[in-house]
């Protein structure tokens, strides 16, 4: 009896042993540890980085999980990309993306797909985006930009990063609603393109307030309209693409956080709380309206929506114009 007895109570130990390590497995996997890696898929110093970098001092001073920024550049974003999507579903390694993370894969071949490789968290701020022209330019509005387009059809340029940026894409949907044949020249970055339409080397620019703000503070480049769906608060004088008379025009770029598909619910929920509640200090907001970026807030499923629209958008813009990249 005692042997039988003995021999019950190991097996019962034995399963309570199992059972907690089911448990603890499963813990592990449903909250983030206190440790949280955030990978940036570019060099420190942009946008990316920078957003990252706030956050995770914001949440480290809020009591919050340490948040270590890890920069894993190259292949325009597409390495660290690719890490976290291989990475463990348990909230410990995320990603900072932003607009490129679903228009590159639908112009090469990659490894991930955006829409189910990775599981949205939040889309933490928007860059508003502004079509400029230099100072001396005849052109006041946006309506006498594109009139001129359609009189010289093909002559007028505008300048922007590219080939196969959102830039590039909002300015084939801009073509594409107003009726107009522009000549699209893309540039590495924003300090060239920048320097073309100072030098008046093109007609316009579309690039982001952030970059353009100094300049046309200074009057030497006039903003015609922003491409957000509501003007932009340092520029209220400059209305819309859409109040210029394009309906359900669209074209800021985006910035957001993700984590590997599968990570679980309670996990993407309680990751969304911590940086949404970071986006929502003062000291945040202020430094990141110097960068020109601004809270945008939408999480989980909102943020899902989000994305797979604008996927789809983009697809059909790569389409009808046919962009490539080499």
């Amino acid at each position: 009896m005692k042997l039988a007895s003995s021999s019950v109570f190991l097996a019962v130990a034995a399963a309570l042993a199992a059972f907690a390590a089911v448990t603890a497995d499963h813990a592990a996997r449903a909250q983030p540890a206190n440790t949280i890696r955030i990978v940036v898929p570019y060099a420190p110093g942009g946008v990316n980085d920078i957003l990252a970098r706030l956050l995770a001092q914001q949440i480290g001073r809020a009591g919050g999980p340490t948040l270590v920024v890890e920069n894993r550049p190259g292949a325009n974003g597409v390495i660290g990309t690719e890490f976290v999507a291989r990475a463990a579903p348990d909230g410990n390694t995320l990603l900072i993306a932003s607009t490129p993370f679903i228009i590159d894969p639908q112009l090469r071949k990659l490894n991930y797909d955006p829409l189910t490789s990775f599981t949205p968290i939040c889309y933490l701020v928007n860059a508003p985006t502004v079509i400029v022209v230099n100072a001396a330019s005849p052109y006041l509005t946006l309506a006498q930009l594109l009139d001129a387009g359609r009189a010289k059809p093909g002559e007028l340029t505008l300048a922007s990063i590219g080939p196969g940026s959102s830039f590039q894409l909002g300015f084939e949907m801009l073509k594409r609603a107003a009726k107009v044949e522009m000549t699209f020249v893309p540039y590495p970055g924003n300090a060239p393109a920048l320097n073309a339409i100072l030098g008046q080397q093109v007609t316009a620019m579309f690039g982001t307030y952030a970059n353009i703000a100094e300049y046309v503070k200074a009057g030497k480049l006039r903003a015609l309209a922003v491409g957000t769906s509501a003007r932009v608060q340092e520029l209220p004088d400059v209305p819309t693409v859409i109040q210029s008379g394009y309906k359900d025009f669209e074209a800021d770029a985006w910035f957001g956080a993700f984590a590997p598909a599968g990570t679980p619910p309670p996990t993407v929920s309680r990751l969304g709380g911590m940086f949404t509640g970071a986006m929502q200090d003062p000291d945040v907001k202020a430094k990141l309206a110097v960068q020109g970026l601004f809270p945008a807030g939408a999480c989980g499923a909102d943020f899902g929506d989000y994305l797979r629209k604008q996927f789809d958008i983009d697809s059909r813009i790569i389409r009808d114009a046919n962009i490539k990249v080499e």
